[in-house]
């Protein structure tokens, strides 16, 4: 394949196109739903990660604003997603082990958990005003990458740049794999979906083997944010099985938790060593008979 005669997808219109899809979903109420807050965050990391793609290959004056605006607009929505994701974990907990959730029914903090609203916010915010801060953050950033050139960077160079990203994302598989505790494997994930993002870009290389390595990638990040979600669960119940000796029920919950985040684990390795094991590398994976990078 030589790459004099393929075209890249080109980096603005998928920025702009991620702007554009947040602002859509965020006017369609005054109050956008768990979906579309969800989908508002997916749209900024792949801003994100699309930015840090040309970080170093532009003249862009603006680059540090564009992503500490675009990570503002993540975070606002933060606590509404995370209040969210609790809810739905508890039910579904309480839907696989009722005998056990009964137990539990004096627990103050799953009790808050089940009373608190589907989408809550810091104290003294109101819902308009979080919205209204993110809809001026979007509009700004959009409004100064609508001026900044991005047409003339050699493909040869983003080839270069996204051979960064997977190495950096196979150091932390090799770090969560070898020392698998939350933090690393919240890292992992974090990087690789910067990964399968910016592969987006490059899929004319070689479409057919590139879509099935982003559905692998998907499917592997999911679970990873599904591990992470159940431990951020743990953590907000405050448990410690010191504490809770003479709690059976809630070390049985904990318990019946941990072999979810294992089976969720068991679904990751096999994959990740398929993408990021030791000696492979980029041309290989993503199937180019010639690439120099």
């Amino acid at each position: 394949m030589e790459l004099d005669y393929v075209k890249l997808k080109q980096i603005k219109p998928a920025i702009t196109g991620c702007i554009r899809k947040s602002q859509l979903l965020l006017n369609k109420s005054d109050i956008p739903d768990e979906k579309a807050i969800h989908d508002i965050r997916v749209q900024m990391k792949k801003t994100r990660a699309f930015l840090n793609l040309i970080a170093h290959k532009t003249d862009n004056p603006y680059y540090d604003r564009d992503i500490a605006d675009l990570r503002e607009v993540g975070r606002l929505l933060c606590c509404q997603r995370d209040t969210s994701v609790k809810r739905k974990i508890l039910k579904e907990l309480r839907k696989e082990f009722p005998d056990i959730l009964d137990k539990l029914h004096d627990n103050k903090v799953l009790n808050l958990i089940l009373e608190k609203q589907e989408t809550s916010f810091e104290p003294g915010e109101e819902p308009e005003e979080v919205f209204g801060q993110i809809a001026v953050l979007l509009k700004k950033t959009g409004f100064r990458i609508r001026f900044q050139s991005m047409n003339m960077i050699d493909p040869q160079t983003l080839l270069k740049e996204i051979d960064i990203t997977y190495k950096r994302v196979a150091d932390m598989y090799l770090r969560c794999r070898n020392n698998p505790k939350p933090a690393a494997i919240h890292n992992f994930r974090k990087k690789a979906k910067d990964f399968l993002y910016q592969l987006y870009i490059f899929r004319p290389l070689n479409p057919s083997v590139i879509k099935v390595l982003e559905k692998k990638l998907d499917i592997m990040t999911q679970n990873l944010g599904k591990h992470n979600d159940l431990h951020q669960f743990v953590n907000d119940l405050g448990y410690n099985y010191l504490d809770n000796a003479n709690v059976p029920a809630m070390n049985e919950l904990i318990l019946k938790i941990r072999d979810k985040q294992d089976r969720y684990l068991s679904k990751v390795w096999s994959p990740a060593y398929q993408i990021f094991c030791p000696g492979q590398n980029l041309v290989n994976l993503l199937g180019f008979k010639l690439l120099v990078i």
